[in-house]
């Protein structure tokens, strides 16, 4: 997909972060833009930052971890403005805790926001994407902690392993039906944004998040230092992305050196070692999407 201009945009976790720093690149490239979260006060605010007139622009407060919300979105989206060529699954959470320690809630908080949010945009917008029979694409943001394994994340990195090879499927599957829907995997490493702050949009039906033992607590002091971090910004992260849709790449691993760890995952598999612990003080994987929505 090349041409965004007078195009249509959904982006979820739209509000801030990267989600909001993927609408200023939209809404730069003359596209018309679909904005959904999970706070909606935070989300306007976010909008009247674009400058867009109101034809070119739908709010939509969502919790995309619930299908009935998705589908809602997909509807408005669809009624408004005829058609929808660019997708982005990019709302997520964090939790940093042991494995241990991880509740039922937890589990459910976090890969409902961040998995299952990808599963439900995919099956309320992808079928009537290809129906358009015109260029369009889908980007899923993941996390380099979809790509390698870091202590203290496990619900965060099970969520971002099963957004890349929800992604890799869907790839491929589109591949043999020769889709005009193009897909790519968002992997960044550390951003600014506030992702470690997101047990401020913990929904109610979660509870409320579980004391943290000591060593846990070190944990998410560790990623949240590690999350301020990060040296591309969230614009940074919106222009590799969107350079990318246009070349058709499907990984897009803005930190380079993260696929050092990468490879180095790999070469622990082929050649049947056991996992190298990660370099201290922090591993390189990170949480990475725009905290928000759910």
């Amino acid at each position: 997909m090349q041409n965004f201009q007078d195009k249509t945009a959904v982006i979820t976790g739209a509000a801030g972060g990267i989600g909001l720093a993927l609408a200023r690149q939209a809404a730069g490239c003359g596209m018309k833009l679909v904005l959904t979260d999970l706070d909606a006060d935070r989300l306007q605010h976010a909008a009247a930052s674009l400058g867009l007139p109101p034809e070119r622009l739908l709010l939509r407060a969502a919790d995309v971890s619930r299908e009935a919300d998705v589908a809602a979105l997909a509807d408005a989206s669809f009624a408004r403005f005829g058609a929808v060529h660019l997708l982005f699954n990019n709302a997520g959470v964090g939790c940093s805790r042991l494995t241990t320690e991880h509740s039922t809630a937890d589990w459910d908080w976090v890969l409902g926001v961040n998995l299952m949010s990808v599963v439900h945009g995919i099956r309320h917008f992808v079928p009537r994407m290809q129906q358009q029979g015109e260029p369009s694409h889908v980007v899923n943001t993941a996390s380099a902690a979809g790509l390698v394994s870091s202590p203290g994340m496990a619900a965060y990195n099970v969520s971002k392993h099963g957004v890349v090879t929800l992604s890799e499927t869907l790839y491929a599957e589109l591949a043999e039906q020769k889709s005009q829907v193009g897909v790519s995997v968002l992997c960044p490493a550390w951003v600014p944004t506030g992702i470690n702050q997101s047990a401020r949009h913990r929904q109610p039906r979660f509870g409320a998040e579980p004391e943290l033992s000591p060593q846990s607590a070190a944990y998410a002091v560790r990623m949240a230092q590690a999350v301020q971090s990060g040296k591309l910004t969230p614009d940074d992260i919106a222009r590799i992305t969107f350079s990318a849709v246009e070349q058709g790449q499907f990984y897009i691993a803005p930190h380079r050196k993260i696929l050092q760890a990468v490879e180095l995952r790999c070469q622990d598999m082929v050649q049947g070692r056991n996992p190298t612990p990660p370099t201290p003080p922090a591993s390189p994987t990170p949480p990475a999407a725009a905290e928000v929505s759910r």
